[in-house]
């Protein structure tokens, strides 16, 4: 078991399988990208999986979302996936995107074992997507969506983040966009995760902008707290449903009291928050012939040392000093 002080248990991993990119969001990382980890820096493919299996066999994690970077970007995804569905006890999968490549590879990782998808989109507006992004994409990841939802990896889920002066009036747009396609909508309050520690809490597009936004055009009804659990999104039925929509408000309602994950980064580091700025090393004790008992131990204790919360909204906060492409979504 993965238990903080807190008495928080973790049951949900987090796997960056590459701090790579194939977009250059204005929120995450400069124009010219970054300074990407070296190979033998990664963890190998074999490397992933035993730490996954120490999750799920001994640590008691239930369910496994790999991130990046980009996801798809990894040469071997497919063949993790496959891998991690065969461990005892099988986790849950999913897997967070930019939909870029799911076109071509969604009905292989549905066949692999991956359970479900959730894939960034900001806007429907190709033009937005261009300015946003840097890359002139929107189309593929429609498509990426669309081959999702064929190959059967559903619920698929799009995560949004609204900002000024771009996307900001999008909200009712997005949001009947999703409802006719049948994805579950979830916008997601910009955090201070980019590069260049641009972001600023003046001026954002709170969680309270996004439903008084839709509210012009939907009624929203919210759901029970009870169904919520450690979710991060706080959930609304549509019109009476059956879709809802998510908002998930990291800064100005943080949900840290309910936490219920641990991350591991592409380079083989434990982090136990997002906005943490300590790491623990696995990919020493993995290259020196530990144990996977001697590993567990050091995971827990990582994990004990968890701090109580984030607080973005706090004055004192002081911003990660790993960008989002590190450390995984």
């Amino acid at each position: 078991m993965l238990i903080d002080t807190y008495g928080r248990v973790a049951t949900d991993l987090r796997v960056s399988l590459t701090d790579r990119c194939n977009l250059r969001c204005t929120y995450c990382m400069p124009e010219e990208g970054l300074q990407w980890l070296a190979k033998p820096d990664l963890l190998t493919d074999d490397e992933i999986v035993r730490l996954i299996d120490i999750a799920v066999r001994i640590l008691g994690i239930e369910e496994v979302r790999f991130t990046g970077g980009e996801p798809l970007l990894r040469p071997g995804l497919v063949g993790i996936v496959e891998r991690v569905a065969a461990l005892a006890p099988r986790p849950q999968m999913s897997l967070t995107t930019n939909g870029i490549g799911l076109g071509c590879t969604a009905t292989a990782l549905k066949a692999a074992g991956l359970d479900r998808v959730n894939v960034s989109l900001d806007t429907l507006r190709p033009d937005v997507f261009k300015t946003l992004t840097r890359r002139d994409r929107h189309k593929d990841v429609i498509a990426g969506l669309e081959a999702a939802r064929a190959a059967g990896l559903t619920p698929v889920k799009v995560n949004a983040v609204l900002m000024p002066g771009f996307n900001e009036d999008e909200a009712p747009d997005l949001l009947a966009w999703a409802v006719e396609h049948d994805y579950e909508l979830r916008f997601i309050e910009q955090m201070p995760l980019d590069a260049q520690h641009g972001w600023k809490r003046e001026g954002m597009v709170t969680a309270g902008d996004i439903l008084a936004s839709l509210r012009t055009r939907f009624d929203l009804t919210e759901e029970a707290a009870d169904e919520r659990g450690s979710a991060p999104a706080e959930r609304w039925l549509v019109d009476g449903g059956p879709h809802r929509v998510g908002v998930i408000a990291s800064v100005t309602r943080p949900f840290c009291a309910a936490c219920d994950r641990t991350r591991l980064t592409a380079d083989g580091q434990i982090r136990t928050c997002l906005f943490a700025r300590e790491e623990t090393d696995l990919r020493a004790a993995l290259r020196s012939d530990a144990s996977d008992d001697e590993i567990a131990r050091i995971w827990r204790e990582a994990m004990w040392g968890k701090k109580a919360g984030a607080g973005l909204d706090d004055p004192s906060f002081v911003q990660p000093d790993r960008p989002m492409s590190a450390i995984g979504g």
